[in-house]
């Protein structure tokens, strides 16, 4: 049997302290409280859910998601109040001091525009499709995203691009999803089902082209790897085809 030498053994103490040391000083990847959880799918992209009450569905959790790349990130949908949502502000940008290069409100329901407020208070930029500018504004409200878009928009976040597009009514008349080619991640938003959910809210939906346009999102990204509904649990290409059966 062969014994490592003391300075052998020096050595790879200092490598084991000096490896525990990065670990235990590198920003949190997980948060919760009790109006916020925040959740890693890979390194860069993270779910973050937050709560709204309803008279029909009592409270229920609404994601969205955060995206970093380089010193910069990217929230989808707002978390549903102004106090969640100074938390997800904080957590991107004190904890893993991140720049948010914007926030994009992908339809016109509350649980995507609900803490707006604190990220103008902010100076963070506000995006959604002009059909979601329009239909906020004729609710009378005062707080709407500020840069509008007809069909499609690419925003920088670091060195990639992300991509917004609208692929056609279905939970609602504007919903659009987020698209991130690096990883491959989608935010499908309330336009996607997770496994085994029902069809939820359909107040302001079409059902008749819901499975129609969630093909269209197929057929345009076949790789895609992560997938992230407006509420439940993400996974990847095969929540499209769960949402696309649950409409046919």
């Amino acid at each position: 049997m062969k014994f490592i030498n003391n300075k052998t053994f020096v050595f790879l103490s200092i490598l084991i302290l000096l490896y525990c040391c990065a670990e235990n000083n590198k920003p949190p990847k997980f948060y919760s409280s009790e109006t916020l959880t925040v959740e890693p799918l890979n390194t860069n992209v993270f779910v973050h859910v937050s709560y709204l009450n309803t008279n029909d569905f009592g409270r229920v959790p609404c994601n969205g998601m955060v995206y970093f790349n380089e010193d910069e990130a990217i929230i989808f949908d707002s978390p549903t109040d102004n106090y969640a949502t100074k938390e997800l502000i904080d957590w991107v940008e004190k904890v893993h001091k991140k720049k948010i290069a914007a926030v994009v409100v992908t339809h016109f329901h509350k649980d995507c525009w609900g803490g707006l407020r604190q990220f103008h208070d902010a100076g963070i930029k506000s995006f959604a499709s002009q059909k979601t500018i329009d239909l906020l504004a004729q609710k009378g409200l005062e707080l709407i995203p500020e840069q509008g878009f007809v069909n499609d928009t690419e925003i920088a976040v670091g060195t990639e691009p992300v991509f917004i597009k609208y692929f056609g009514e279905g939970h609602t008349v504007d919903n659009v999803v987020g698209y991130i080619p690096y990883k491959k991640a989608l935010f499908g938003g309330c336009l996607v089902k997770s496994l085994k959910a029902g069809k939820g809210n359909l107040e302001d939906a079409n059902e008749s082209e819901w499975a129609n346009t969630v093909e269209k999102i197929k057929q345009q990204y076949p790789d895609l790897q992560i997938v992230v509904p407006g509420h439940g649990k993400s996974g990847g290409i095969e929540l499209l085809d769960y949402t696309i059966q649950l409409f046919k």
